[in-house]
């Protein structure tokens, strides 16, 4: 799945979203839409990680999706 499907299916997404990143809220995943740099940005802000980490999670999340 490239990131153009996660965006079109974002609502449909949003649960595996809150599996994978249980300490973001359902506010937090609503307000990145789809964006990949908010997504990343607040998993950064979260889990107190860095841009490239929080970058490469999603990767891996996009990869198992």
């Amino acid at each position: 799945m490239n990131w153009d499907e996660i965006k079109g299916n974002w609502k449909q997404m949003t649960g595996q979203i809150k599996e994978e990143w249980g300490k973001l809220t359902d506010d937090e995943v609503q307000q990145a839409e789809g964006n990949r740099d908010q997504l990343v940005g607040k998993i950064q802000e979260k889990y107190g990680i860095a841009k490239d980490e929080a970058e490469k999670q999603v990767d891996n999340f996009l990869a198992k999706h």
